[in-house]
């Protein structure tokens, strides 16, 4: 049970609910009906999914989620103070292990006043909420329950000085045009006090890259299944999701690693919500995911193409990943 007071400090909003299977529904639809049958990697991201992520995260292989850590530690006092933050806007916050570091140091500063978590799952946002409400007397939530590509006119407008971080890599989800397209939305929700806050991956020797995807443990690989249990359960298909394996492996022209489900036989499937049914050839695949690595002259073009300016980049001692503090650029 949350303490008394603590409620009053929450605010969660919802702007899914039927919209949620509706995006599913129409990416299902577009996605498996293509000659290259893909999907978007935001739906693995149901509670199952991102639990899954989670313990993708702990595996020796998966070297994104500790360099971004480890940068965030050494870096998070200079971060605040050169943004002199009083909120943190995450986008894809789920449980907020790396952000509670940046909002300990907000704490420490004495400028943390607001906290705005914006996930697609309730009962994470909820959780946090509460979570970061007792460990911070001072700290106001208001979480946004949505889908970023779709929703980000509901950020409330800002307290004070504000963060919008988009860690862990998740900028390299998109395909180049999309990339600076959303970039291009993010400015926008920017004022000129503000900054963007990014975690990217780095290009790095492929074989490293390849491994934090294809982890020993095989749990990348049921991650990458789980796609197939929310279709079935939030559109009524039978896909047999240990039929399909996973694999992973870096495009070394566009420097982007690309996830994968392989039909292992012949199969048929029925989504019977969309009255589609969809036929798979023996070792017929379907994309689930891309991630694109950076280096530091592609991020700063991006940046330039979407209205905003690189204000400082930090990267870990073995160069492996990167934090980006952005603004919008003058003019």
């Amino acid at each position: 049970m949350e303490p008394a007071g603590t409620l009053s400090r929450v605010f969660v909003h919802n702007y899914l609910e039927e919209a949620a299977d509706s995006s599913l529904a129409d990416d299902v639809l577009d996605g498996l009906t293509r000659p290259f049958k893909e999907l978007p990697p935001k739906h693995f991201y149901d509670e199952v999914g991102a639990d899954l992520f989670d313990q993708v995260c702990d595996e020796p292989e998966y070297y994104p989620t500790r360099t971004e850590r480890a940068i965030l530690q050494e870096r998070a006092a200079e971060i605040v103070e050169l943004t002199g933050a009083a909120e943190l806007v995450e986008l894809g916050s789920g449980t907020a292990a790396k952000t509670r570091i940046l909002l300990q140091a907000m704490a420490d500063a004495g400028t943390l006043q607001r906290y705005v978590p914006f996930d697609v799952t309730e009962g994470m946002v909820r959780d946090v909420a509460a979570e970061l409400t007792q460990e911070h007397p001072e700290l106001t939530v208001h979480g946004i329950v949505g889908d970023f590509e779709r929703h980000l006119e509901h950020i409330p407008a800002p307290d004070g000085p504000r963060i919008v971080a988009f860690l862990g890599g998740t900028l390299g989800n998109f395909i180049p045009g999309s990339r600076r397209r959303f970039l291009r939305q993010l400015a926008d929700v920017l004022r000129p006090q503000d900054y963007l806050l990014l975690g990217t991956d780095l290009v790095k020797d492929p074989a490293i890259i390849e491994a934090a995807y294809n982890d020993a443990a095989g749990i990348s690989a049921a991650f990458n299944r789980n796609v197939l249990h929310v279709i079935n359960r939030e559109l009524d298909a039978d896909f047999e999701p240990d039929a399909f394996e996973h694999f992973a492996f870096f495009d070394r022209e566009r420097e982007w690693i690309e996830m994968r489900l392989r039909a292992s036989r012949k199969m048929t499937v029925n989504v019977r919500a969309l009255n589609l049914v969809i036929d798979f050839a023996p070792r017929e695949e379907m994309r689930t995911e891309i991630s694109t690595k950076f280096t530091p002259e592609r991020l700063a073009e991006d940046l330039e193409a979407s209205g905003l300016e690189l204000a400082e980049l930090l990267t870990d001692a073995e160069k492996m990943f990167s934090l980006t503090l952005a603004r919008p650029a003058p003019g």
